[in-house]
């Protein structure tokens, strides 16, 4: 048992998480999302019955975002929306990145099938049991100093 860790994190989540080196990029997507056909053997990890925020605030707490990144943070836009709406799922993601000290001007909303791509080069994917549409995030891996 270990103190501080938040309970989300289960020791499969935390052994990824902890591999990987900065510049890696985490995906935290909804429940509907088609995590094991584009993880192609990558780890795809389960958080069933958590909103993306649950598990998104779960990983930052031991996830530091990249300083050197443009935009640290992603998430789905919205298919044919205005390019400055978010749904509440994503407006918790930037309040999130806002918490871990990335300003929403390093947050970048990305189109559907240009996200798709981007997850090919994720390291790791957890899925949440998010059950809005667009619920999905990215997340850079930032350089821990000791």
């Amino acid at each position: 048992m270990l103190t501080g860790i938040d309970p989300l994190l289960t020791p499969e989540l935390l052994m990824h998480l902890c591999a990987m080196g900065h510049g890696e990029w985490v995906a935290v997507v909804d429940a509907n999302f088609t995590a094991d056909f584009l993880a192609k053997g990558r780890p795809v990890v389960r958080l069933p019955g958590n909103s993306l925020e649950r598990v998104s605030r779960a990983v930052l707490s031991v996830f530091p975002l990249a300083v050197d990144v443009a935009h640290p943070v992603a998430f789905m836009h919205v298919c044919n929306a205005a390019p400055a709406h978010r749904t509440p799922a994503q407006d918790a993601v930037v309040a999130l990145a806002a918490q871990a000290g990335c300003v929403a001007e390093r947050v970048e909303p990305v189109e559907r099938f240009a996200f798709y791509e981007r997850i090919k080069a994720a390291s790791l994917i957890v899925q949440s049991g998010e059950g809005t549409a667009y619920g999905n995030a990215l997340f850079c891996k930032g350089v821990i100093l000791v």
